[in-house]
């Protein structure tokens, strides 16, 4: 027990360390507006139907079992299956692919999850300039992707503490050419003991800068602070209600705020709504959850979000489980 909290202690030390680094370089580049100042923007997306349900506000949620890998790794410590394995798709904007998979094992040591994400933004022809002034030569096509292996590993040290770190490595790649980078994610969550109020934090793509040709940009690295609560019922109850909140502090864009609920039947039918505040296109989202009960764990989520004048975008996902 005491190295237990030894290990607890260092942990929430060296995160805060990283927070710390992480506001102050932010708060040293004020002077200018950060929107679109990195790249692997990829890693940004939402990578389950039910985070982007909840308008991306998830890192409190102790119950996602593999999919914690892509919000908060901390999370994989309370999962209550042995095997968990996790695919979303969602067609994306401008006729981009979004794919998403995460597995987590639960060892004797901690829990270990894998999780991958890849965009595949299509061909596109090849051209040069022609004759003519407004002239173009196709030579063929040419592809672009973007792509992220993490690994994770998650221990709980407590009943009401876990922590989780992920190693990703990076890619993004157009044609020949390609930028790649190696990042960190980091995350506690803890339940304070108040009827079922959890928090969490977690650091999300903290990593150097990489560079693209001869173009260096940074990563898009993110603080999330959240918060999740069962307002009525719980886990076991026939109606359970739960509300997630969740600041984001990005080192490439403003603060934001995500706000997100869900009302469920017996844990086998869940709708859920989401809102997120301080964005330029994004706004509401919404979806449901079915769980048939069956002798195996099994979910099916759908979510549909609101991006404003560039249109909405509809994710899918099916998580499998061995208890």
């Amino acid at each position: 027990m005491k190295l237990m909290n030894t290990i607890k202690t260092l942990y929430i030390r060296v995160l805060f360390i990283g927070v710390i680094v992480l506001v102050s370089v932010n708060l040293n580049a004020q002077e200018f507006k950060k929107t679109a100042t990195a790249g692997f923007t990829f890693l940004e997306l939402p990578a389950s139907a039910r985070t982007a349900a909840l308008g991306e506000a998830s890192i409190a949620l102790s119950d996602i079992n593999s999919d914690a890998v892509f919000q908060n790794p901390a999370a994989l410590g309370y999962s209550n299956q042995k095997h968990s394995f996790s695919v979303s798709y969602a067609p994306w904007l401008a006729d981009i692919k979004h794919y998403t998979m995460s597995y987590s094992y639960e060892s004797p040591y901690g829990i270990i999850g894998i999780g991958v994400i890849m965009l595949d933004y299509g061909s596109m022809p090849r051209t040069t300039v022609g004759g003519g002034q407004k002239v173009f030569n196709i030579l063929g096509d040419f592809n672009a992707n973007s792509l992220a292996v993490g690994l994770s590993y998650s221990r709980r040290l407590t009943d009401k503490f876990s922590f989780g770190v992920t190693l990703k490595y990076a890619e993004e790649k157009i044609d020949i050419y390609k930028a790649s980078n190696i990042l960190f994610d980091g995350g506690v969550l803890y339940y304070t003991g108040l009827s079922s109020l959890r928090i969490a934090m977690s650091i999300q793509n903290f990593g150097v800068d990489a560079k693209f040709i001869n173009d260096e940009f940074k990563m898009p690295s993110v603080l999330r602070l959240g918060a999740a609560m069962e307002l009525f019922g719980d886990m076991e109850s026939e109606y359970r209600v739960t509300l997630v909140m969740e600041a984001l502090h990005p080192n490439d864009t403003d603060e934001r705020l995500n706000i997100g609920g869900e009302v469920s039947w017996l844990n086998m039918i869940t709708f859920r709504g989401g809102y997120k505040f301080f964005c330029d296109e994004e706004s509401y989202s919404a979806g449901f959850g079915i769980n048939p009960k069956l002798s195996y764990p099994i979910n099916f989520d759908f979510a549909y979000s609101d991006y404003g004048r560039l249109g909405d975008v509809s994710r899918f996902t099916i998580q499998l489980g061995v208890l």
